[in-house]
């Protein structure tokens, strides 16, 4: 039996969803831990995190955070109210290794696993839902918007290319897999030394198909002071 007809089958047995919430970044280009600035008052962890614990799609919350910062997230749900938080794991030093270390901790009851960035404090429950969805449906799901700007391929300096803009679309997180898809993807990235930039593209060097759907412009990572700005904006429109 292949590995694809073999999920198929896991598929009608679990439909649980485990979030797994990567927070475990050095804010290198940010200058100071973007994660737990405030916005109007709420880290942008916890914002991040109200999201999640809202969604009805999503049964429990796994954080993976930076060793020194486990006690501060945990006090976080503790007085935010984030009861879906299970775990608060310590990360890697790489991506795939932060996101493995949440995914092999999540419920054997989940039969999905959603990864998502902690600097995502606009994602909504909605999203959050419609990916999920499209996950149960595809196997593998997540967000994503047109890119705006004509994009240019470049070496030294000097234009190479200039990609049809048409096909090139900005990914965004939560990214949702089958939890053995994921599972395999991950430990195969790791054990290769394979670099990936993201979730999906562990999932894509298998051949396995990921599935877009409509994400939102709103739907920002906040990675430099500008995109705090940005973020601010968009809360006090929110809230007005």
């Amino acid at each position: 039996m292949s590995l694809f007809k073999a999920l198929d089958k896991v598929k009608q047995k679990k439909s649980g969803c485990t979030a797994v919430i990567v927070a475990a970044g050095s804010s290198r280009r940010m200058g100071a831990d973007k994660l737990f600035l405030p916005m109007a008052g709420v880290p942008v962890i916890v914002r991040t995190l109200l999201q999640f614990q809202e969604c009805s799609a999503i049964d429990e919350i796994i954080v993976v955070t930076r060793g020194d910062k486990l006690v501060e997230v945990a006090n976080l749900c503790k007085q935010f109210g984030i009861t879906k938080a299970t775990k608060i794991l310590q990360g890697g030093k790489e991506r795939v290794e932060s996101s493995a270390a949440g995914v092999f901790e999540a419920s054997r009851h989940s039969g999905y696993i959603a990864i998502s960035d902690g600097a995502r404090p606009f994602v909504t429950p909605e999203l959050i839902a419609a990916t999920v969805d499209a996950a149960r449906k595809y196997g593998a799901a997540a967000p994503a918007v047109p890119v705006k700007d004509t994009i240019k391929t470049a070496e030294n300096g000097v234009v190479t290319g200039t990609p049809d803009r048409s096909k090139l679309f900005a990914i965004q997180t939560p990214q949702v897999f089958e939890a053995d898809l994921i599972k395999g993807a991950l430990t195969k990235a790791m054990r290769d030394g394979t670099v990936v930039t993201d979730d999906c593209s562990a999932v894509e060097a298998m051949g396995y198909p990921v599935h877009l759907i409509e994400g939102s412009y709103r739907n920002l990572k906040i990675t430099t002071q500008e995109d705090m700005i940005v973020s601010q904006a968009y809360l006090a429109a929110k809230e007005n």
